[in-house]
C-alpha cells in the first residue's frame, strides 16, 4: 500500500515538472484506492470559489474541508455512474446545466470560457464535472421515478383556486439549508451549531459547510419560485418572512429545512395555466428527486472505504 502511494506521488511529480515550484504534495485522503492530494484540494477550491465567491470569506480549514467533501462526493458518484453509463460520452443535457450556470452568472458562453481562464480553470474540465452531475441526476431519475408521488388533478385544482382569488401573487427568490441530526448528537445541539454558523459566517457559507442538499455548492440557492409552485405550508411560512429573513426549521423526510427569503416580486396575473401546471409538476418532481438523491448518496458513502490523513 505504501509503495503504491509513493509511486503515485512520483508519477504526479513527473507530470508537474517545473510547475510544482517546490510545492510539497501531501496525501489528504484515499477513497477506494483513489488518492486525493492537497493539489486536488486547491484545484477544487478554485472551482467552488467560482461557483460561490463568498466561500473566500471562510477560513482555509473550512474551505479545505468543503473542497475535500466535494471531491469525495464526485468520486463516489463517478464510481456508481460507471456501472450504468459511459461517462465519457457526450450528453446534450450537460448544456442545460451549463445554461443554468450562465443564467446564475448572468453571462454568455464566450464570457464563461474567458472568466474560467482568469480563475485558472479549464472549460473542458468544468464540462466533465457538469457531466457527472447530469448523469447522476439521470440515474436518480431512472431509479426513483416510480416512487415519485404527484397528483396532477389536485395540483391543477390548487392552481385554478389560487388564480380565482383576487389577492396579489408573488415570486420568491429562495435559498435553503437542509441539515440532519448527527448519530451522537441531539436535534437541539445540531440546530444550535447551524444557527451559530449562520450568525458567524452567513447563510450561504453555512449552506456550503453544513447543508446536505444538492444546492449546497451554490450557497443553498434555489432561485426564483412562483408561490403557487410550493406547498401551502411552505408558502405560508415564506409569506411571513421579510427579505433577508430565515424560517424556523421545517421537518422534512431527510431532516430539517431552513428557508431564506432573498427577494420577492409581484407575479403577473395573466398566466398560462397549463404552463404553470407543468412548472408545478417539475418543481415537485425535482424536490422529491433531491430527497432521493440524498438518500442514495448517503447509502453509497456508508459503503465506501474512506481514509483521511
Amino acid at each position: 500500500m505504501l509503495l503504491r502511494k509513493i509511486l503515485i506521488i512520483l508519477i504526479f511529480f513527473s507530470f508537474l515538472g517545473n510547475k510544482s515550484f517546490g510545492l510539497e504534495i501531501k496525501i489528504v485522503a484515499e477513497i477506494d484506492n483513489i488518492i486525493i492530494t492537497n493539489i486536488d484540494i486547491e484545484n477544487e477550491k478554485k472551482y467552488l470559489f467560482f461557483l460561490n465567491p463568498k466561500l473566500k470569506e471562510l477560513s482555509e480549514k473550512d474551505t479545505d474541508s468543503i473542497a475535500e467533501n466535494s471531491i469525495i462526493r464526485e468520486i463516489i458518484k463517478k464510481k456508481e455512474l460507471k456501472k450504468f453509463f459511459d461517462i465519457d460520452k457526450k450528453n446534450s443535457l450537460v448544456d442545460k446545466i451549463e445554461n443554468n450556470l450562465l443564467k446564475q452568472k448572468n453571462i454568455k458562453k464566450g464570457e464563461l470560457v474567458n472568466l474560467l481562464k482568469k480563475n485558472d480553470l479549464d472549460y473542458l474540465e468544468i464540462r466533465k464535472k457538469l457531466r457527472i452531475e447530469t448523469l447522476w441526476n439521470q440515474l436518480v431519475y431512472k431509479k426513483y421515478l416510480k416512487n415519485i408521488k404527484i397528483d396532477k388533478k389536485v395540483m391543477k385544482k390548487k392552481l385554478l383556486d389560487e388564480f380565482q382569488k383576487k389577492e396579489k401573487k408573488f415570486q420568491y427568490n429562495l435559498s435553503e439549508i437542509v441539515f440532519e441530526e448527527k448519530p451522537n448528537e441531539n436535534y437541539k445541539i445540531t440546530l444550535k451549531k447551524v444557527k451559530d454558523s449562520i450568525k458567524n459566517i452567513g447563510f450561504e457559507n453555512t449552506a456550503n459547510t453544513l447543508s446536505i442538499s444538492n444546492t449546497s455548492k451554490n450557497g443553498g440557492l434555489i432561485g426564483w419560485i412562483n408561490e403557487i409552485q410550493i406547498s401551502n405550508k411552505l408558502k405560508n411560512i415564506v409569506k411571513e418572512l421579510k427579505i433577508g429573513g430565515i424560517s424556523k426549521p421545517i421537518k422534512i423526510a431527510n431532516g430539517y429545512l431552513l428557508i431564506k427569503l432573498n427577494n420577492k416580486k409581484i407575479l403577473n396575473q395573466k398566466i398560462d395555466i397549463e404552463k404553470e401546471l407543468k412548472n408545478m409538476i417539475d418543481y415537485e418532481t425535482n424536490r422529491q428527486l433531491n430527497n432521493f438523491s440524498i438518500i442514495y448518496y448517503k447509502r453509497l458513502k456508508q459503503n465506501t472505504q474512506i481514509n483521511e490523513y
